[in-house]
């Protein structure tokens, strides 16, 4: 009996053995497994790290030239409202020459009384207010146009960064 005791507990023994191996086994594939999957999960993480940090560069990028070109524009119309007030008080050289032209269209038609004189001022005033809307929207166009310009080197020096030109 001690022969069968014997052989019953080595064959429990050996079983016992095999189901261990077999979930230890199972256990370390298991483990590999999410391993794996925790360095997928990292490595996405990062990547998209990565391009919120880029995007985060370009918002930050374009709102500085949004802000130089609304810097840029209260810039024009501080400019303008100072020449519409210069060109009213008659004291704008810049829009002189301009003037001068217009008036000298305008000067054969003039004659010496009052309702003329009064006629020419208000036309030379409405030049002068001409002349600097002229200026002002020619300063604005330009502004725009420059804020394309930096808005288009913002977008192109970003998507370079970004590895995609």
């Amino acid at each position: 009996m001690n022969r069968w005791l014997t052989l019953a507990a080595f064959v429990a023994w050996t079983a016992l053995a095999f189901w261990m191996g077999r979930e230890w086994r199972d256990r370390s594939a298991d483990l590999g497994v999410s391993k794996q999957q925790t360095a997928a999960v990292t490595e996405s993480l990062t990547a998209e790290k990565g391009a919120r940090a880029v995007e985060h560069q370009q918002a930050t990028a374009t709102q500085g030239v949004a802000d130089k070109a609304a810097t840029r524009k209260d810039q024009i119309d501080d400019d303008y409202n100072a020449r519409m007030s210069a060109a009213v008080a008659g004291r704008d050289s810049e829009l002189g020459e301009l003037r001068k032209q217009w008036a000298g269209c305008e000067t054969d038609r003039l004659s010496s009384d009052a309702a003329a004189a009064a006629q020419a001022a208000e036309q030379d005033r409405l030049r002068k207010a001409s002349a600097a809307r002229i200026v002002w929207a020619c300063e604005t166009a330009q502004s725009e146009r420059d804020e394309t310009i930096e808005r288009y080197n913002v977008a192109a020096g970003m998507t370079n960064a970004q590895g995609g030109g």
